[in-house]
C-alpha cells in the first residue's frame, strides 16, 4: 500500500492556540500516523509535546490546557519519507540558537539531502536526527549572521532541491514557505482576527476558519504582531504540483491547489468509464480509496453502484498482528464483503491506484472464493512506473508492479478478467489546471532530477 506523508498546521495569536492546533492535526490524521507534535510560544518560552502514534494518543487535556501555553502554535503529523520512524525524528523540530527559539515543520522531501548534510558536517554542523528537515535548521542558522530570519529562510530555500512546504516558528514570528515548484499543498486562512495555516482546507472546516488562498510556489508568508507580509523568492520556476494529492492523499472534502478534491476524483471515474466501458452487473469500490471515482464511473456508465465491501473503521495501528499462518487475516480485518452480493455476479472494481498489487490480489482472491463470475478492475490514475523522490513512499522501481510488468501480466497476477488504467491524457482531462502538475511517477519526467543517494533511509548510516 501507499503511505501518506505529513500534515502541517499553524495558528497565530489565538488564546486557545494549542487546542486549535490539536483539532487541526486531528482533521489531517490521514496525512501521517507515525508521530504527532505541537510547539507553542508565549512570548518568552517555547514549549513542545511530541510522541509516536495518533494525535488522540499523543495529547491529553493536561497538555492542551496547562502545559502548551501561548497564543502561537505549530503542529505536525508525520509519515516518514526520509528518516526512520523514531521519536527523535518526530516534528516540529526545535532548536535554540543564541536568542532565537526556532521550530520547524516540513511536508515534502529533499533530493540533495546527503550532499547538503555532508557539506554541513564538513563545516562543523552536528545533526541530531536523520530527517532531511533538519537540514533547513542548519542552513538557516548559518545564514543568520547579520541577516534577518526572513533573509536566512529564503537563502536556505534557494540552497535545497526538492519538495517542501514549511511552517517555521521563530520566537514571535510564524513563517510559511513553499518550494518554487509548489509540490506540496499549504493554505492560508483566518479564524476571527487570527491567521492560520494548514496542509488541507478540511482543517479549517473543523475550527470554523475561513480559507483565504493557497500559499504560492516560491512564496514566503510572515506573520508578526498579527500582521501578514508576503515575499516571492522565486517566480521563474514552472509549477509542478503533486497530482497524487487529488488522486489519493487529500481528504475528499478538501480544496487542494484550488481544486475541489471530491469533484476531481469523480471526474476521473467519469473519464475512466468513457475510456474503457464494460458490461457488468454492478460497480463497486474498495473503500475508502475508490469511492469517489466509483461514483463517477457509475454515473457516466449508467451501471448501478453497490457498496459490496464493508470497511471496519475501528481497526487501529495497535491491532494485534496475525500469525504467519493467518497472513490473509490482515486483509479481512479491514474489509469484508457482503456475500450475497458476490456469488454469480460480474463485478467492476474501481481503485484509485495500484502500487505493489499484493493487497488487491488478496481481496480479489476472496471475491473469487465467494463465487464471483467475472472480476474486472478500472484504476482512476495511470500506471505508476517510476519512483517518487518528492515525498511519496515508493522510492524504488522494485516496489512498483507496473514498472516491471505489462497490464496483462498485472491482471493475471491480481486474478482479474480485465484491467485498465486511466490514461495520462484522461487524468489531465479530469483536472482544471492541466499544465501545473507533476506526472513523474507516471512518465518519468522529473522536474528536479534526483541526486545520488536519494531515498527514505539515505541518512540512516549516519546515526
Amino acid at each position: 500500500m501507499k503511505k501518506d506523508y505529513c500534515g502541517l498546521f499553524g495558528i497565530y495569536g489565538h488564546p486557545e492556540a494549542a487546542r486549535m492546533t490539536y483539532f487541526g492535526l486531528y482533521s489531517m490524521q490521514h496525512r501521517g500516523q507515525e508521530s504527532a507534535g505541537i510547539v507553542t510560544w508565549d512570548g518568552e518560552t517555547i514549549r513542545e509535546q511530541k510522541g509516536m502514534g495518533l494525535v488522540a494518543d499523543v495529547f491529553n487535556e493536561r497538555h492542551l490546557a496547562k502545559e502548551l501555553k501561548g497564543d502561537i502554535a505549530l503542529g505536525h503529523v508525520r509519515y516518514s519519507t526520509t528518516g526512520a520512524s523514531l521519536i527523535k525524528n518526530a516534528q516540529p523540530f526545535v532548536v535554540h540558537f543564541g536568542g532565537l527559539r526556532l521550530a520547524i515543520a516540513h511536508n515534502g522531501n529533499l533530493v540533495n539531502t546527503k550532499e547538503l548534510r555532508d557539506e554541513l558536517e564538513a563545516q562543523g554542523s552536528i545533526f541530531q536526527t536523520t530527517m532531511d528537515s533538519e537540514i533547513f535548521v542548519h542552513l538557516i542558522a548559518k545564514s543568520l549572521n547579520g541577516n534577518t530570519i526572513e533573509d536566512a529562510v529564503m537563502k536556505a530555500c534557494k540552497k535545497v532541491k526538492g519538495s517542501f512546504s514549511l511552517l517555521i516558528l521563530a520566537n514571535d514570528k510564524m513563517i510559511a514557505v513553499k518550494d518554487p515548484h509548489g509540490f506540496r499543498p499549504l493554505v492560508l486562512g483566518r479564524v476571527g482576527d487570527n491567521y492560520v495555516f494548514a496542509s488541507e482546507t478540511c482543517a479549517f472546516d473543523l475550527i470554523d476558519a475561513e480559507s483565504i488562498r493557497p500559499i504560492k510556489p516560491g512564496e514566503m508568508v510572515v506573520v508578526e504582531d498579527g500582521n501578514l507580509s508576503s515575499y516571492i523568492y522565486d517566480d521563474k520556476t514552472p509549477k509542478r504540483q503533486c497530482i497524487f494529492e487529488l488522486i489519493y492523499f487529500a481528504r475528499p472534502d478538501s480544496i487542494i491547489f484550488d481544486e475541489v478534491v471530491y469533484e476531481r476524483r469523480k471526474k476521473m471515474g467519469q473519464v475512466l468509464a468513457k475510456e474503457m466501458p464494460m458490461d457488468v452487473d454492478f460497480v463497486m469500490p474498495f473503500p475508502d480509496s475508490g469511492n469517489y471515482a466509483a461514483v463517477g464511473y457509475s454515473q457516466e456508465s449508467g451501471l448501478p453502484l453497490e457498496l459490496a465491501m464493508i470497511r471496519n473503521h475501528y481497526v487501529g495501528r495497535t491491532f494485534i498482528q496475525p500469525s504467519q499462518d493467518m497472513r490473509d487475516f490482515s486483509v479481512k480485518m479491514k474489509l469484508n464483503p457482503v456475500r450475497s452480493m458476490i456469488k454469480g455476479k460480474r463485478i467492476m472494481i474501481i481503485e484509485d491506484s495500484i502500487v505493489r498489487g499484493t493487497t488487491i490480489r488478496a481481496r480479489v482472491k476472496e471475491l473469487r472464493a465467494l463465487g464471483a463470475r467475472e472480476i474486472h478492475m478500472r484504476v482512476s490514475c495511470p500506471a505508476i512506473r517510476f519512483p517518487c523522490y518528492y515525498g511519496i513512499d515508493f522510492s524504488s522501481k522494485g516496489e512498483l508492479i507496473a514498472a516491471n510488468s505489462t497490464e496483462e501480466e498485472i491482471a493475471r497476477f491480481i486474478g482479474l478478467d480485465s484491467l485498465h488504467y486511466l490514461s495520462i491524457d484522461g487524468l489531465l482531462e479530469s483536472v482544471e489546471d492541466k499544465d501545473s502538475y507533476c506526472l513523474a511517477c507516471f512518465n518519468g519526467d522529473y522536474p528536479i532530477p534526483p541526486c545520488a543517494g536519494s531515498g527514505k533511509m539515505c541518512l540512516e548510516d549516519k546515526c
